[in-house]
């Protein structure tokens, strides 16, 4: 019998929300093997392999998530087996065959994962959300946007996401403030998703929201669309039912009796 080939857990999220400081949590698992000393970005996956091109133009900050041509599906140009072998063997050099989970962390994750679920099939994927304020106030210090737009593009990605939920088998959505305010819960939920022992690697965790104001008053229909993620003018917060889909029940329970407070988790089929 052969050996289980290792699976792909994928994090997703925007830039400045929180995928790098949750990579580093789940990569310091002794069954999860990430991307370490690459010569890019963040050791971003999608710089180090050639199946789907990445240019200068892809995956700009407060751009590509709401680019229609980045986001691709099942049944894109790029679903086919020449494009999965060339992502696998420009990969596989990077990570340590002998772990069950292979971790890549790209922020264009967020746009791929229904042709990623295509291509590896029993690949799972993590999505972490940051209040649109606060990553609007966050990713401003690195383009040249007005904030109040990039609240916008953030919501109108976090609706993309919520579509494409529907297409995936396993998939995990937190949020980067649960993250910090309960770090042990989410962590060991995070790690019941991937059926793996909890692995606490006594990482220092801080509130980077602190770090920016945002203003109390925005146009009411922005405030609409972010309470649907339980998120507040101002930068405020309301308990938000964390989303865990996953083709096994069991799985999903797992997952949910990590939460000690019920209402932060919602398990689908």
């Amino acid at each position: 019998m052969k050996a289980a080939r290792p699976r792909f857990v994928f994090v997703a999220g925007l830039h400045r929300t929180g995928t790098s400081l949750l990579s580093r949590i789940l990569g310091e698992h002794p069954s999860i093997s990430s991307i370490q000393g690459a010569p890019v970005p963040e050791n971003e996956g999608c710089y180090l392999q050639g199946g789907i091109p990445h240019t200068a133009m892809d995956g700009r900050p407060g751009h590509y998530a709401t680019d229609r041509s980045q986001h691709l599906c099942e049944g894109s140009r790029y679903d086919n087996l020449e494009t999965q072998q060339r992502m696998l063997s420009d990969w596989s050099q990077w990570y340590d065959p002998s772990k069950p989970w292979w971790l890549e962390k790209s922020p264009v994750n967020l746009t791929r994962m229904r042709l990623y679920q295509q291509l590896f099939p029993t690949s799972q994927f993590i999505v972490i959300l940051r209040h649109p304020q606060k990553m609007a106030a966050a990713l401003a210090k690195w383009v040249d946007e007005d904030p109040a737009e990039l609240v916008r593009y953030a919501l109108d990605a976090y609706e993309t996401v919520r579509a494409d939920l529907e297409f995936l088998h396993a998939v995990q959505v937190i949020r980067y403030e649960d993250l910090i305010a309960q770090p042990d819960q989410i962590r060991r939920s995070l790690f019941a998703f991937l059926s793996l022992k909890d692995n606490d690697p006594q990482i220092a965790l801080r509130d980077g929201n602190s770090d920016y104001g945002t203003p109390e008053r925005v146009d009411a229909s922005l405030a609409e669309r972010m309470r649907r993620w339980g998120y507040l003018p101002g930068g405020g917060i309301e308990p938000h039912c964390m989303i865990c889909r996953h083709p096994l029940r069991a799985v999903r329970e797992n997952s949910a009796n990590e939460l000690k407070r019920e209402a932060l988790v919602q398990t689908d089929a």
